[in-house]
């Protein structure tokens, strides 16, 4: 269960400099107890950077970062054994079995784990013999994050977790980390599939040179772009003879209308109704409400007319 009132995480003005470049320019961001909170962005907009230093594997140039409580670079003994960390390249050794793996990993561990349930939830029971380098991609990611969540640690850090999966073992990641979010596990998650971040996480953060553009529940930061209703119409149909509608239309050459609206309901209703008295049918109709593609490409389209 989310505790809002209870953060774990506090990051406060965070900035972090490679040299003259500041890759990350004063980022405030709080992820409370039982959360899951995405970060989000393109490439070079300052997430990993983020990361790493909410991880406490990055020295920062300025900001203050609370994990636990605790700062993750300077009391890194102490909170390390309560967290858990998943990077994009694990870099383990190749030689060494997936049993041998985890194996070794718990026992560095001091939390209690169950490895053989661990291993049956990530489908990889059948490759516990194999050497690391001959397992595939998405095999390696699993394994990542199995040994991650061994022990099941109250704070997890996810970074792009499922790179390379095939949708079927992207759904069981999924699954495995919804367990975890129901046992009390908080989770920062990194993620180039928009429908991960939408499917799991309570609240995103969308970073844009640097800094955070958008923030907030999903369902807050998808209502700031408009809902799309999209439907055929013959050659030749005049747009002027739909009702009158809240949001903007667009005839589209290859005939097909789009409207673009801030009231999703009021609109779809009164096309519908217009479309019953008038006997046509809308092929092709379509309704949807913005989506975190439609969020990307307005932070990215303001980003490059502010770079003008």
């Amino acid at each position: 269960m989310v505790d809002m009132a209870n953060p774990v995480i506090q990051v406060e003005g965070l900035r972090c400099s490679y040299g003259d470049f500041e890759a990350v320019r004063g980022v405030d961001f709080e992820v409370a107890r039982g959360e899951l909170f995405g970060l989000l962005g393109t490439n070079g907009a300052g997430k990993t950077t983020t990361m790493e230093a909410v991880e406490g594997l990055r020295a920062t140039t300025g900001g203050t970062i609370r994990v636990l409580g605790a700062d993750p670079l300077a009391d890194r003994r102490a909170i390390r054994p309560k967290v858990g960390i998943m990077l994009q390249d694990s870099g383990f050794p190749g030689d060494l079995t997936v049993g041998e793996m985890v194996a070794f990993w718990r026992s560095t561990s001091s939390r209690a784990s169950d490895a053989a349930e661990a291993v049956e939830a990530l489908d990889l029971v059948h490759r516990v013999d194999v050497r690391i380098k001959q397992l595939s991609g998405g095999e390696r990611r699993r394994l990542d994050l199995l040994l991650a969540t061994l022990g099941r640690p109250e704070v997890l850090f996810l970074d792009e977790p499922t790179t390379g999966l095939d949708p079927e073992s992207r759904q069981r990641v999924w699954e495995v980390v919804r367990g975890l979010l129901d046992g009390g596990t908080t989770i920062v998650l990194t993620t180039h599939y928009l429908e991960e971040a939408e499917s799991l996480a309570h609240r995103i953060a969308i970073m844009s040179e640097g800094r955070i553009a958008v923030s907030g529940r999903v369902a807050d930061v998808l209502a700031r772009q408009p809902a799309r209703i999209s439907f055929d119409v013959p050659a030749g149909f005049d747009v002027c003879a739909l009702p009158i509608l809240a949001g903007d239309v667009v005839h589209h050459p290859a005939g097909r209308v789009e409207v673009r609206t801030g009231e999703l309901q009021r609109d779809l209703g009164d096309l519908l109704d217009w479309a019953r008295r008038d006997g046509r049918a809308l092929t092709g109709l379509r309704a949807n409400h913005a989506s975190l593609e439609d969020v990307f490409h307005a932070v990215r389209t303001d980003e490059k007319a502010m770079s003008r």
